[in-house]
């Protein structure tokens, strides 16, 4: 058995590659086979994942609950991450995806002054500008076609800042009861979604069995990256372990190239590493406890 104190990054990456599995599903259905509308991924995703975390928390005995505030804070974060992440699934590259969502150190940093006073260093100034250039070297192509999955993706990685912040104070509840709340509430925001914004294709398309069964893979993937991410933030250093979760742009780049034969230039490797370098910075500096951090 793993040390304790080593669990939770163990834990934190076998919930990177399950998210990284989930990420793949979606993405294969939103733009190889053009089966679903991201809308309807949203939804099953939601659902599913809310179905399998109930039954399992009945099966545990583990004692749901609807409060405290921060609950609402951490699930409702969480649904609108799960929004703007599957719309950008549909628009960019897995691997791209990947990167821009785990920018949210970034965000933690940029929005400590508005809201807790906690003006930025010079060193944090510089790992925030670092990180904006990573990411316009490799949203290059997208930026310049006006592709709003970018914009979609930056805003996930905000709204999961704010989620983690609200998880590490919930760790005295059980992480079962944690997922389920999260997965209702992300289901409600994901169907009213899919009843508002517009669609191409025909929703009973869900019905066919290589869809279907694509759809529920990535649900099961989801629901066990979920349990793993919970227990990660709840038992270890949300610094920590939020460093081990930038594995899932390794693991996206690896499935990009393997499934969908993208080769990535360059400057798209290059601004990889610009936004990675400055979000693992700040995560360890937070965590090694330095001035300013």
């Amino acid at each position: 058995m793993a040390h304790p104190d080593a669990r939770p990054y163990v834990w934190m990456l076998c919930g990177s590659f399950s998210f990284t599995l989930m990420a793949v599903l979606a993405h294969r259905l939103l733009s190889a086979d053009r089966a679903c509308d991201w809308q309807t991924v949203a939804v099953f995703r939601a659902g599913l994942v809310a179905a399998f975390a109930a039954g399992l928390a009945w099966v545990g005995g583990a004692r749901l609950v609807f409060w405290p505030w921060r609950l609402w804070v951490r699930s409702v974060a969480g649904s609108c991450s799960m929004l703007c992440t599957f719309y950008a699934f549909a628009h960019l590259p897995v691997a791209d995806v990947l990167t821009l969502t785990n920018t949210f150190p970034v965000w933690v940093a940029v929005l400590s002054w508005p809201l807790y006073g906690h003006a930025p260093r010079p060193g944090m100034v510089l790992a925030v500008l670092v990180g904006v250039a990573g990411v316009v070297l490799v949203e290059q192509p997208h930026l310049a076609t006006g592709n709003l999955g970018v914009a979609a993706a930056l805003a996930a990685a905000g709204f999961t800042a704010v989620a983690m912040l609200g998880l590490h104070a919930l760790r005295g509840l059980d992480p079962r009861a944690i997922v389920v709340h999260f997965s209702a509430v992300a289901t409600v925001f994901c169907v009213a979604a899919f009843f508002v914004g517009p669609r191409e294709h025909d929703p009973a398309r869900v019905l066919e069995p290589g869809v279907l069964l694509t759809l529920v893979g990535m649900c099961v993937a989801a629901l066990v990256g979920q349990l793993f991410l919970t227990l990660a933030f709840a038992r270890g250093a949300p610094a920590g372990v939020s460093v081990v979760g930038l594995t899932q742009i390794v693991f996206g780049l690896a499935f990009d190239a393997w499934l969908f034969g993208r080769v990535v230039d360059p400057t798209a490797a290059a601004g990889t590493v610009l936004v990675v370098a400055p979000t693992a910075w700040l995560l360890l500096r937070k965590r090694t406890g330095e001035p300013g951090a």
